[in-house]
């Protein structure tokens, strides 16, 4: 099948997807996007979140034939150019990226926490990313970013 949908604010196709073939496939290996990351392939681990029609989503758990003619968002849509989003600069500047495995989904969901809630609580940044691992970090950097991801936004 042929897919079509718009990919980062551009029109995208794509031929002979298959009908079992995930969004993140798709993204990943057909599109030449490899932000979002191929983890646990079950929707438990929360590295392949992406922007569906402005909700994210396990792109994992989403067949690619879903997106027919709607639009989705990557980690690396969020940047405009060659500058990032002040979440991603955050995570950046408050070493909450290490590995890097967790980290695309981890900006994805706190991208999509603070366009809902300008200055979220710690029990409120805790639920938006409970369902994102990460092995790495212990979750104290990855606070600290969002934290200041929401006061930069905030400011601005």
């Amino acid at each position: 099948m042929r897919l079509r949908c718009e990919v980062n604010g551009e029109s995208r196709e794509v031929d002979d997807v298959w009908p079992g073939e995930s969004l993140l496939y798709v993204l990943r290996e057909r599109m030449g996007l490899p932000g979002s990351k191929n983890a646990c392939e079950q929707g438990e681990c929360g590295s392949c979140t992406v922007y569906l029609d402005g909700v994210p989503v396990c792109s994992c758990l989403v067949a690619a034939g879903q997106a027919e003619g709607h639009e989705v968002t990557t980690v690396e849509g969020l940047a405009e150019g060659e500058q990032l989003d002040p979440v991603q600069q955050a995570f950046v500047e408050k070493g909450a990226v290490q590995c890097g495995f967790c980290t695309p989904g981890l900006i994805v969901a706190t991208h999509d926490l603070l366009e809902r809630r300008e200055r979220p609580s710690d029990p409120e940044i805790r639920e938006a990313l409970a369902g994102n691992l990460c092995r790495c970090t212990g979750y104290e950097k990855i606070l600290d970013a969002v934290r200041l991801a929401a006061d930069r936004k905030a400011v601005s």
